[in-house]
């Protein structure tokens, strides 16, 4: 294979494990934006959607896209009623609080979860299972990630247009940028946090439909949480577009180390861009710098 053609493979492939880090990315800043917590239990809501998402498909036999809108909702109403229930009570708690809250939730997904499902791997079949796009030149790409990058842009086009476009949207905004002036204008705060969550849950859950064909589905499948951590940090944790910016950077440093370096160095190579982004810049490539009167 030409070297040119090798890296765009190697690109084109870390592009696409980086938009399933970006969309779990972008459900750590959408929380944080709106309630300034930091939910460690992304990655378990990832997890969730799949193990949803495997239950209307393959045990119930529905339709893959008609399984994967359940699952969205699924996740989404988990998502809600987790913050409705449990975690609006620990709103302006110091963080520590919340932190430890979060992964002890994380914990008990796992452990809910396998013993609903079991602690063996499984999935599904697919549109996009063991097909593969040529786009000529030898640049081939299996439709599994071709199906995740199409859909990360879809995706960021309705979140987009949700956002930008619709009173439900522009008042989520409100509430995350002056809570209290949102509430003065009539906002329900409270109710558009847990949309909020429901809404970082339902991307959690596109992602986890997305990665299935890549990726069998297990209890530990969450931890991917930790790298999609990393990719907020690094994006700008607070930006959105950094978010994605982030998982899409991550991925392709991990795929290019994993050629070119020895083996193990795709998670050493990560943490190492990392760490250099924010010792330029501790605010991540697209964060803004915040600074406080005294």
């Amino acid at each position: 294979m030409d070297d040119v053609v090798r890296i765009l493979q190697l690109v084109a492939n870390g592009t696409a494990a980086g938009c399933i880090y970006g969309m779990v990315a972008l459900g750590f800043v959408l929380i944080y934006k709106a309630t300034e917590m930091v939910n460690f239990a992304q990655g378990e809501l990832m997890m969730l959607g799949a193990f949803f998402a495997f239950t209307f498909i393959e045990l119930w036999g529905l339709n893959y896209w008609l399984g994967f809108l359940l699952a969205i909702a699924a996740t989404g109403a988990f998502g809600y009623l987790l913050d409705a229930l449990v975690l609006r009570r620990v709103i302006g708690q110091p963080q520590f609080a919340v932190v430890m809250l979060t992964l002890g939730l994380a914990f008990i997904f796992r452990a809910t979860a396998g013993a609903i499902w079991g602690y063996d791997a499984v999935g599904f079949t697919t549109p996009f299972t063991n097909q593969v796009a040529n786009f000529g030149s030898g640049l081939v790409l299996g439709k599994d990630q071709v199906s995740i990058i199409v859909g990360t842009v879809i995706l960021c086009g309705v979140l987009y247009l949700f956002f930008s476009r619709t009173r439900l949207g522009i008042a989520m905004q409100a509430s995350s940028q002056n809570q209290l002036a949102a509430y003065y204008m009539g906002i329900p705060v409270r109710t558009v946090f847990s949309l909020i969550w429901a809404i970082s849950a339902g991307v959690a859950a596109v992602a986890a439909v997305l990665l299935v064909p890549v990726q069998m589905i297990d209890v530990n499948m969450g931890l991917i949480g930790i790298k999609a951590f990393a990719a907020a940090v690094l994006g700008g944790f607070g930006s959105i577009p950094g978010a994605l910016v982030g998982g899409v950077i991550v991925g392709i440093v991990e795929q290019l180390a994993g050629y070119y370096l020895p083996a193990g160095s795709m998670e050493l190579t990560s943490n190492i861009v990392l760490l250099s982004v924010l010792i330029v810049r501790p605010q991540g490539l697209l964060g803004q710098t915040i600074r406080k009167r005294v």
